[in-house]
């Protein structure tokens, strides 16, 4: 008997491919369901303001036992799963004993301030969404809100319409792109043919009290160290305009390529400004490309009382602004704008079939050093639309007028202020049989009273103190003071 057609022989079956088990759910300690997600978000929420709370009144320095924590971490050997909730609760723990509190009001330390809560809510949003920033194609909305702000800062800064950038993972970031740019234009086979191209050694320009990453960036490029050149200051911390036109002559004669200037907008030492219209015109003057390095200083466009400082800003070919510094959003967010659209787009242009989208002038990864990248420009985005630019202003104006108040008491317990900053930065000196500068920079930090750092400015040791915090009192600026003023005396314990 024949067998039904509809039915397999034996050497059918064999052949057929067997039937696929069923598919095995998620992996429930890494994707929970909803009910426990809520339970542990509510809990976490509670746990990190109840941290906060403890954190502001606290000590700004570590208090970690570090041999207990190197104990306890070893134990995590990632043979067996854990619960998270107690991994969320010894994380949490770590944290609060284990950091230099940025969060807490008497950190008067380095460019990094507190985060506004708008930020943080930017951060959960992202983490929740996690977009990849590429292309256009896949994250429309989110590229179109980072064109948005980008072309927001550039007018605020007084750059033409058609300027152009993207978020960038810091400040680091942003001026290498800068340098990038600025061999891209100044050599159109740079991109192809590299150094070779040029034909001479080239070279760019900073101050003496610049950002020594632009080290780093040197490297990186290509250029070498070397092609750094260190302008001196004028004896108050800014860039000295003629020394940095006799360099660049001095090196056209030699037969060097003068690639670009780089002035500074809020020096990490002493928040100075270098003459920002006096390097824009020796910049046009040898044909460089002109950066502004405004990672810190660049929030004092939002207060009209202080927008006057950034004179020479608008003929920049590029700044670079961190919004994780004075604007105050979570870590990693700096911002590159440029007039020169066509510029950038030159110099990070690459072709990849497995992209959704190609278009040069949108797709951040037609224009930026980065590929996959997180949305970081939320955290500005929420942080500028809650406060406005009026809200900023008073955010920086406030910091000014704290660094002001601290300066004015400090002086009438005979400190020397050194320097004449107006974004919020303060070098003293202690007043005279004091002990020395790292000695009173260490028993503050010891304390846990307050951070301050030492620096060096003009050839002095000094202490450093910024006013970084959004919501830092008259109170904490007593304190800081307080402390200070207790370990200068040249016998304190």
């Amino acid at each position: 008997m024949r067998r039904p057609t509809s039915q397999p022989t034996p050497a059918d079956a064999a052949s057929q491919p067997a039937v696929p088990s069923p598919l095995p759910g998620a992996v429930p300690a890494l994707f929970p369901p909803r009910a426990q997600r809520e339970r542990i978000e509510a809990w976490l929420t509670s746990e990190l303001l109840a941290a906060s709370e403890r954190v502001a009144k606290g000590p700004a320095t570590p208090r970690l036992d570090m041999t207990q924590f190197r104990r306890e971490l070893a134990l995590y050997d990632f043979q067996s799963p854990r619960p998270l909730e107690p991994l969320l609760a010894w994380t949490l723990t770590q944290l609060e004993h284990g950091l230099v509190h940025l969060n807490n009001p008497r950190y008067f330390g380095l460019f990094n301030p507190a985060a506004t809560f708008p930020a943080q809510c930017a951060d959960r949003i992202a983490a929740s969404f996690n977009p990849q920033l590429a292309s256009s194609a896949t994250s429309p909305a989110a590229v179109a809100i980072e064109a948005h702000l980008i072309g927001a800062l550039a007018e605020r800064a007084g750059l033409p319409p058609q300027s152009a950038g993207h978020f960038t993972s810091a400040g680091s970031e942003a001026n290498a792109t800068a340098l990038v740019c600025a061999l891209t234009r100044a050599e159109p086979r740079f991109g192809i043919e590299g150094l070779r191209a040029f034909g001479a050694p080239v070279a760019f320009y900073a101050s003496r009290a610049c950002q020594p990453g632009w080290f780093k960036i040197a490297h990186q490029c290509g250029i070498g160290r070397a092609a750094l050149r260190l302008i001196d200051t004028d004896g108050s911390g800014r860039m000295d305009a003629r020394a940095l036109s006799a360099t660049l002559e001095h090196d056209r004669r030699a037969g060097v390529r003068p690639v670009m200037i780089a002035a500074t907008a809020g020096t990490t030492g002493a928040g100075m400004i270098d003459p920002l219209a006096a390097c824009a015109a020796i910049a046009r003057e040898y044909g460089a490309w002109y950066h502004v390095d405004a990672a810190w200083g660049g929030a004092a466009l939002c207060a009209p009382q202080l927008r006057g400082l950034l004179a020479g800003m608008e003929q920049a070919d590029s700044v670079t602004i961190d919004a994780h510094k004075w604007f105050a959003t979570t870590m990693g967010c700096g911002t590159f704008i440029t007039r020169h659209a066509h510029v950038l787009s030159e110099a990070f242009h690459v072709s990849a079939d497995f992209m959704p989208s190609t278009v040069p002038s949108v797709d951040p990864y037609l224009n930026s050093l980065q590929w996959s990248r997180r949305f970081m420009g939320l955290r500005l985005f929420l942080s500028l639309a809650a406060a406005g630019w009026e809200g900023y202003g008073a955010h920086v104006r406030r910091a000014v007028a704290l660094i002001d108040e601290v300066r004015r008491r400090l002086e009438a317990r005979g400190w020397s202020a050194r320097n004449a900053s107006r974004l919020a930065v303060l070098c003293v000196e202690p007043p005279a049989g004091a002990a020395p500068v790292r000695e009173i920079v260490r028993r503050v930090l010891a304390s846990g009273r307050a951070w301050i750092a030492v620096t060096s400015f003009e050839g002095t040791e000094v202490v450093r103190i910024c006013a970084t915090h959004g919501e830092s009192s008259l109170e904490d600026a007593d304190t800081l003071v307080s402390a200070l003023v207790a370990a200068a005396m040249s016998d304190a314990r």
